[in-house]
């Protein structure tokens, strides 16, 4: 059995790599590449793959739309690829589809090949498609990075290094460890909007705390607590905040 296979990433070394990887099984004949979400919808719908990796995040546009566009009843069985291991990974192991973490080895795509060929060879799973794309979409609201005004130029501020963030009027402070400070132009209610809740909380009023900074949390008095972060900052936490004392565990 022949597999006709689309590789869809807009980095040439991580199509290269992939391709490497692929030309060593002999059931996979690779019918395109594609760097742009445009020219993987037009690639699918002319060369009729019946696989296709596919890149979640692609500038102008991205995996999800390709999916969107071409639609789940048409769309070829898919492995999603990315390099952020919070898209939805429990959503694709939940829904019986497959992803790619990068950087993947040989032994991790050799299992999503045989996934894929069970799923190609029997039933294509459109429901689970669906599942894990809605999954997808509303995770993919929150912020990987944040453009920071300083010093006459923009800097993209990984949201994954932000140990806590501080308000500071209209504006906000992002604090990163020992290492420094970025004072952004936005309230902390609407940055908090922009923000995955699995990782950020509001432990005060004007302050928001990276759940995976968190050191410690030590009984306060008059039923506050004290968060202790890896860097050696302390924060306290309003008596008032008891969804994140809920989501922190504590009692």
């Amino acid at each position: 059995m022949r597999i006709r296979v689309l590789i869809v990433d807009d980095e040439p070394p991580a199509r290269r790599r992939l391709r490497r990887l692929l030309e060593c099984d002999p059931d996979i004949e690779l019918v395109a590449e594609c760097g742009n979400g445009a020219a993987a919808i037009s690639a699918i719908e002319n060369e009729q793959p019946e696989l296709v990796f596919l890149d979640v995040q692609m500038p102008e546009l991205n995996g999800l739309e390709v999916v969107k566009r071409i639609g789940v009843e048409r769309m070829p069985v898919t492995i999603f690829v990315t390099a952020y291991e919070r898209y939805a990974i429990s959503a694709f192991e939940a829904h019986a589809l497959d992803y790619l973490l990068k950087p993947f080895s040989k032994d991790r795509l050799v299992a999503a090949l045989a996934r894929a060929k069970r799923q190609i060879t029997g039933s294509l799973h459109r429901d689970a498609l669906r599942s894990a794309l809605a999954t997808l979409q509303a995770e993919s609201r929150y912020r990987d990075r944040l453009p920071v005004a300083q010093h006459g130029l923009v800097v993209f501020v990984n949201v994954a290094d932000i140990d806590w963030i501080e308000a500071f009027g209209n504006y906000t402070r992002l604090f990163i460890g020992n290492a420094g400070q970025y004072e952004l132009r936005e309230t902390l209610t609407s940055l908090e909007r922009k923000l995955d809740p699995r990782y950020f909380v509001r432990i005060h009023r004007s302050t928001i705390v990276n759940i995976r900074s968190i050191k410690e949390i030590h009984r306060w008095f008059h039923g506050h607590h004290l968060v202790v972060l890896a860097c050696g900052k302390e924060l306290r936490m309003s008596r008032y905040q008891r969804e994140a004392l809920d989501r922190l565990g504590v009692r």
